[in-house]
Order: C-alpha cells, then sequence, then structure tokens
C-alpha cells in the first residue's frame, strides 16, 4: 500500500516501511503538470525547419527534422518491442516473469516518452552551440568504429558506476527507486525514471555520438544507428521475454561478457545487488558485481517448451467485437487498452491495415492468448477466436467459428483446465445452441463448459429497483429474455415481451407459475410500451424505436454491442458486469468497454463456477432457480455489482 505525503512516498510491504523522496532536486519531470500536451515541445522543431525551408529557402535547420524523425523512430523502436512482450500467443513460454503487469505500473509507466523530449531539447542546444555538426557527412565508416569503441571505453564503465551510485543508500531513495517500482520488467521500463537520471543518460548516451563528431569522423548514419541500437539494447535488456536461444552463450563463452539478455536484466531487478552493466557484463566481471546464476537462468527460460507451461484453471473464450476495438489489445498499445475501450482519432488511420489484418486471420489462425491474471492461486486467461462480430452473421461463416470454438473447448480440456466460459456471440443460440452442441458432440469432457448468462440474468435483474411493476423486455424469446421475463413473473412485475412469434411467446408463458402468467403479455410492437419507463433491451434498437419511450425512460440491456444512447432525456444502463474481487493481481487490460477490475456478467459466472468448484456444464437454457444461487455464490466471493438498485 502506498501514502503520498508531501514530498515523500510512504511504501508499506508487509512489515517493512520504506519512505522514498518525492521532492528531491531534479526528481520531477517540468513538464510533469501538463499531461499530453507536453507534445507541444515538439512544434518549435517542426516550425523551425518549415520556416527555414519555405521562408529562407535553406536547408540550414535540416537538423530540426533529423531529431522529429529520430525521435520518431526511437518511439517505434519502443512500440514494437512493447508490441512484442505483450503477444503472450508467441512468448508465454519464454517469459521471465510469469507475473502479470498490472494497472498501478501501467500508470506509473505512462509517460515513459518524456526522456525522448529530454534529449531532443539537448540535442537542439548541442546544435545552436556547435553549428558546425549541421554539416557531417551521411556515412564514414571511421565513425562507426571510433563510436564503437568510445562506448565501449567510457560509456559503459560511466554507466556502470553511475548505476552502483544511484543504489547507494543516499541516492536510492531519492532517485532510482522510481525506476525499480516496475515490480515486472518491461520495454517502457527503460524510460521509467526520474529527470535526474535522463540528465545522466544523456551524457553516456551522448559522449559516443558527438565524441565521433568532434574528432572528425562523425556522421548522420552514426548518430541514427547507434541512438537507435542504445534503444533497441535497453528495451532488450527490460523485455520479460527472454529472446536469445538456448545455449547460445554455452556456444559461445565470449559472448556472455559483450551482450546481457532480458534474464540477466531481471536478476538486477529482482537483488538489485548484482548486475549493473550498460549492455556489456563485461564490467560487472570487473566490478565482481556479475550474479553467477545469469546464464543458468537464461538456459533454463530458454529451454521452456508448451509442456513446462502450467495450465490455467479457467479461460473465458471471448471474440472480437468490431474492427476498431480489435486495436484495444495490450499487443497494440499497452497503455490504451487499460482503460475502457472508446473510439479515438488516432485509431482511423490504422483500420484499414487492421481490417486487412482480420480477414488474414479469417483464412488462416487459431484460437490466441489475450490476457491473463491470478486470483487466489488460480491462472485465468482470456482467449480469443479471431473472428469478428460480423462474420458471425455470415451463414457460410458458422461452421468454422463453431470449429475454433470446439478446438479451443478441447484443447482446455487436454490441458487440464476446469472451466471454459463463452463470451458473446461464441454462445449465440442459432449457432450452437448456447453450448449445447459441443457438451452433446463430447460427452466426456472434463471441462465445464459456461455460458455464464445466470449470472448476467441475475446481474440485469438485481439493478432493477423493487417497487417497478411494469417492464418493457426486447429480445424477449432469446436465453436471456426468456429467464429475465420468467423471473420477473414471479415477482409479480408485468413484462410487455416485444416478439412477432406467438409460438415462441406460449412457450415461454405455459412454463411460468400458472398463478403467474397473467404477468406476461405479448407486444408486437415498441408503441405498446410508450407508458412504461423500465425498459430492457435484448435486440439492437433503432433511434426511432427509442424515441416510443417516455421522458425519464432508465435503459437496461444485454444486447452487443449496446445501443447508442440517443435520447438525452432517458437514461442508459451499461452492459451487465461485476467487479473482480479485491485480491487479483497481475490484471492490466481493460475488457471491452468495461472500467477497470470489471468484467463482463458472463465472465464473473465463468469465475464464479470455478470458484464454487461445480462439476456441471452452464450451456442451454438458463435454469431461473438457479439465477439466486448464482448471484448469492458471487458475493460471497467478493464479486461486487456495480450499481445497486435504482
Amino acid at each position: 500500500m502506498e501514502k503520498q505525503n508531501e514530498g515523500v512516498q510512504v511504501v508499506e510491504d508487509g512489515s517493512d516501511c520504506l519512505l522514498r523522496k518525492t521532492d528531491a532536486p531534479l526528481f520531477a519531470w517540468p513538464w510533469k503538470n501538463i499531461g499530453n500536451c507536453k507534445y507541444l515541445l515538439y512544434g518549435p522543431f517542426l516550425a523551425k525547419f518549415i520556416h527555414s525551408m519555405y521562408w529562407k529557402e535553406s536547408m540550414e535547420d535540416i537538423w530540426c527534422l533529423h531529431v522529429l524523425i529520430l525521435c520518431a523512430l526511437r518511439g517505434l523502436v519502443h512500440q514494437l518491442w512493447s508490441t512484442y512482450n505483450n503477444m503472450l500467443y508467441l512468448n508465454r513460454t519464454r517469459r521471465v516473469s510469469q507475473q502479470g503487469t498490472d494497472f498501478e505500473q501501467i500508470d506509473n509507466e505512462w509517460h515513459w516518452d518524456n526522456f525522448l523530449i529530454l534529449q531532443a531539447i539537448v540535442a537542439a542546444f548541442v546544435y545552436l552551440n556547435f553549428p558546425s555538426l549541421a554539416n557531417i557527412p551521411l556515412w564514414d565508416v571511421r565513425g562507426v568504429i571510433s563510436c564503437i569503441i568510445i562506448h565501449i571505453v567510457i560509456s559503459e564503465p560511466l554507466f556502470y558506476w553511475l548505476h552502483r551510485l544511484l543504489h547507494s543508500p543516499l541516492l536510492f531513495p531519492l532517485y532510482h527507486w522510481q525506476h525499480h517500482e516496475s515490480k515486472i520488467t518491461h520495454p517502457f521500463t527503460a524510460g521509467h525514471a526520474t529527470f535526474l537520471e535522463h540528465l545522466l543518460l544523456c551524457v553516456v548516451e551522448g559522449i559516443p555520438t558527438l565524441g565521433t563528431a568532434f574528432i572528425g569522423y562523425g556522421s548522420i548514419s552514426v548518430m541514427y544507428v547507434y541512438v537507435l541500437a542504445f534503444d533497441f539494447l535497453r528495451c532488450l535488456g527490460h523485455s520479460n521475454v527472454e529472446i536469445f536461444p538456448r545455449g547460445l552463450y554455452q556456444r559461445v563463452p565470449l559472448l556472455r561478457y559483450v551482450i546481457y539478455c532480458p534474464s540477466y536484466h531481471s536478476l538486477h531487478h529482482q537483488e538489485m545487488k548484482t548486475n549493473f552493466c550498460l549492455f556489456m557484463p563485461l564490467y560487472d566481471m570487473l566490478g565482481n558485481t556479475l550474479n553467477t546464476a545469469s546464464w543458468n537462468l537464461q538456459k533454463e527460460i530458454s529451454s521452456r517448451t508448451s509442456a513446462d507451461e502450467r495450465a490455467p484453471d479457467f479461460v473465458f473464450l471471448a471474440h472480437i467485437v468490431d474492427i476498431m476495438s480489435s486495436m484495444h489489445a495490450p499487443f497494440v498499445f499497452r497503455s490504451f487498452s487499460s482503460v475502457p475501450f472508446s473510439t479515438r482519432l488516432f485509431l482511423l488511420p490504422m483500420w484499414p491495415f487492421t481490417f486487412v489484418v482480420v480477414l488474414i486471420m479469417w483464412l488462416k489462425s487459431k484460437t490466441l492468448l489475450f490476457s491473463f491474471y491470478n486470483i487466489r492461486g488460480k491462472l485465468n486467461q482470456t482467449w480469443v477466436v479471431p473472428r469478428a462480430g460480423f462474420q458471425y452473421f455470415l451463414p457460410f461463416a458458422a461452421e468454422g467459428i463453431n470449429k475454433l470454438i470446439e478446438e479451443a473447448i478441447l484443447r482446455a480440456d487436454r490441458l487440464g483446465i476446469k472451466v471454459i466460459s463463452l463470451a458473446a456471440l461464441n454462445k449465440n443460440e442459432g449457432l450452437n445452441g448456447g453450448g449445447t452442441l459441443f457438451v452433446n458432440k463430447h460427452p466426456n469432457l472434463r471441462v465445464r463448459v459456461v455460458h455464464g448468462n445466470t449470472l448476467t440474468a441475475a446481474v440485469i435483474l438485481n439493478e432493477i429497483p423493487r417497487d417497478v411493476n411494469e417492464v418493457f423486455l426486447s429480445g424477449a424469446t432469446s436465453k436471456l429474455g426468456r429467464a429475465i421475463a420468467l423471473y420477473l413473473a414471479r415477482r409479480r412485475v408485468k413484462v410487455l415481451m416485444l416478439t412477432q412469434s406467438t409460438e415462441r411467446f406460449m412457450k415461454i408463458h405455459i412454463e411460468a407459475p400458472v398463478e403467474c402468467q397473467k404477468y406476461l403479455v405479448q407486444v408486437t410492437k415498441y408503441q405498446a410500451a410508450k407508458q412504461c419507463k423500465t425498459w430492457i433491451i435484448g435486440k439492437w434498437s433503432t433511434p426511432r424505436e427509442q424515441s416510443w419511450a417516455p421522458s425519464g425512460t432508465h435503459f437496461y440491456q444485454f444486447v452487443v454491442p449496446p445501443v447508442i444512447p440517443f435520447r438525452r432525456d432517458c437514461t442508459y444502463g451499461k452492459l451487465a458486469a461485476m467487479r473482480l474481487p479485491k485480491d487479483v493481481t497481475g490484471l492490466g487490460t481493460c475488457e471491452y468497454t468495461m472500467g477497470r477490475g470489471i468484467v463482463h456478467a458472463c465472465h464473473a459466472g465463468g469465475l464464479v463456477h470455478l470458484l464454487e468448484g461445480w462439476t456441471h456444464h452452464e450451456v442451454g437454457a438458463i435454469d431461473v432457480d438457479q439465477i439466486d444461487v448464482v448471484w448469492d455464490a458471487a458475493l460471497k466471493h467478493g464479486l461486487e455489482p456495480l450499481y445497486n438498485s435504482r
């Protein structure tokens, strides 16, 4: 637990209480309080270049363009490393730490790119004080050799001793603790440090490039290659994925002193007493700070196979909602995926490329691991069927989608997973009967297949105030609509069931107790609800259809995607959801439009199934008698409703 006092961060960790200064000189970034407006600091570079090019008609300020391009490329290097780091479906067996990155760490590292702005400003000062740097050639092979030598001889030992100094009892609680507050290393962790530390890093990084230029061997290529290689190796070391192959250091022993690896640097973050080097463990060996377990750890991690992987206890089988929301993934933009999804302008240019990727996945792609979290010693994962919502409504795509879902269920069964919960359209009644297709086809499944709709119904029903005596229900003959109608009828609530099919209505009508059947009323038009202020939407509703609701109506809904709130004089509920228990760890991704730590009710329903140890499948029609049972179990295990009765 952390408490923020003025100038001091109190960190309580078990029996330890650490005081970490936050008001030390040069601790905070000068633009800390302006948020994303910090990117306006790049404006003068662009303005100066444009002014020079179009008004002076000269290229004397081309260096401004080089600074901007280099910053963009450096940001891309970090982003690509972040993407790879979060592709769990590719690298889950080679992860250094098996824990997940939580929201707290993501927030702490949100402004990881502050150092790019700092180094752009430093570069401006250097160019303005040494104008001759603008005239360096494009390439000079002597500069490459000189830059490497200067890095090895000066930058590496300088960083090593500065790093050790920052770990001293005097400076660590003043500055370096911030870098080490990230529990799980990530490429963005490389940039997460104080203003002072990055000023020192400017010196370390600037010596080889400027030194090469001052001895007459400088070139534009050296500037680009060295700076990008520097960032690449920083990201490599802070990656949570071991990238070097098994036995590499054993086959080439000298290599272990030339270049570090993610496993090597992870030990520094764990113990903080060894492995201080920048990129070359040689200096740890010379300084007697090399952790000899580094190479065995690298060999062990790089040797792992899927057989060594821990099987999850619970899987939530989701799918892509639409093209835009498919970019709401930790391997696309980690920060964006850590907040509820909403359409952003920066996503629009990426839409065509993303659409092509979705089509390619349609041709050849399997269910993939998306995210995970832990609760009470149990590992819970989200798998994604690589199909978008619109594909579920294409008749010729149904067989292929069911095959993917079936393969996921059978894989879960082989792995010994206890519960697999089907999300949204993966349990569509017309597609597979709410999961009954798979249970009937494979009667000996050990994994429990769950649609989670019992808890979804419970969440919706417990949001409706007890004094409501009439509701309007669309999607009334669906699996959820049927259960909601029957439950409300038992509560003596009149239900206006919107359906054109008298036959389907009557099947539900006769299921209700005789004394409750009068509360179920078939209606065929939205106009029938023009006096009803409680609408439960289970089918997409157009603006015209919503217009029949009287002013002050509240719309509950279980339709995916949720309806667009057109009526300003009405209120709209979100999709049925619950907040996960407080002891969840490693969660750093929001589920679609849900807030942090909130999951769809069908996800929560599968989790309850696991925590209760129930051994039955929950597929097909909802057992109305179980609605209260599942609701009570959810509350017992610490799941929380988002809204009390209105």
